[in-house]
């Protein structure tokens, strides 16, 4: 056995738990629209630095502002 795969079984379990505990979790409304605009202004920041949250939340609030 390779030193680096040793307790690489108990990872995986406890990954494994860990994301079964993470799908029980039911997030907020603003939760949701938080998590969305850090996604949306880290992927676009990183293919445009002029990219603000600003910008990000104006937009967010624009497409979203029916819900």
């Amino acid at each position: 056995m390779i030193a680096s795969d040793a307790g690489s079984g108990s990872m995986t379990n406890d990954l494994k738990e860990l994301i079964e505990r993470a799908r029980q979790i039911e997030m907020t409304p603003d939760q949701l629209g938080e998590q969305r605009r850090s996604f949306a202004y880290g992927n676009t920041h990183i293919e445009n630095d002029r990219i603000t949250r600003e910008m990000v939340a104006a937009l967010d609030k624009k497409l979203h502002s029916g819900e």
